[in-house]
């Protein structure tokens, strides 16, 4: 876990409320879902109330006809960030597992949730491709060097790492429960426990 206290990313000078939004952005296969569920998990069982605003699950009901082009993309991350606003704002701890490549879309979600006075924080889930290559959960990484996709983020389209996430998470380097302690350990430092 490497957090970012040398350069803090953008305080959001909101009002505390139990609800907050938790973004995991990084490459397909990076561990943002199965970190997310560890930590939804362990909130519930503290007895928050939490959900998991998974990014596949979301495409196929709330953005359902949605491409992978960068329009389509963003369109799709303002969708998410619109849910985990509504749902942080009532009063939810929300992990949002979406890979978000691009930067200025998931600066938009920080300040929408900003302007509603909804915490808002950024994770980044950094793993190698090469390492996502080889965990290819869904298999996307296999069927980009077969030639049967293209578009893969951080492969063959972009992706835009933040410059300063509230916290990185090392998948690659610490187990799932050792990503999650150190995520449930900046909720209890922010307050948002």
């Amino acid at each position: 876990m490497v957090v970012t206290a040398d350069r803090p990313a953008p305080a959001c000078t909101c009002p505390r409320t139990r609800g907050a939004t938790i973004w995991l952005t990084g490459l397909p296969s990076a561990g943002k879902t199965t970190i997310a569920r560890e930590v939804a998990g362990r909130l519930r069982g503290e007895g928050h109330r939490a959900e998991v605003l998974d990014g596949d699950e979301i495409r196929s009901f709330l953005s359902a006809g949605l491409g992978f082009g960068r329009e389509d993309r963003d369109t799709h991350v303002r969708r998410v960030g619109l849910a985990a606003e509504v749902l942080a704002r009532n009063g939810v701890k929300v992990l949002v597992p979406v890979i978000a490549p691009y930067a200025a879309g998931r600066a938009a979600v920080r300040g929408r949730h900003c302007a509603a006075g909804v915490p808002f924080l950024e994770v980044h889930v950094a793993a190698p491709v090469e390492v996502c290559s080889v965990r290819d959960v869904k298999g996307l990484y296999a069927k980009q060097a077969a030639g049967e996709l293209t578009g893969l983020t951080g492969v063959d389209d972009p992706y835009e790492e933040p410059s300063a996430p509230d916290l990185r998470i090392e998948s690659h380097r610490e187990s799932v429960r050792e990503s999650a302690a150190s995520l449930h350990a900046l909720l209890a430092e922010r307050r948002l426990l």
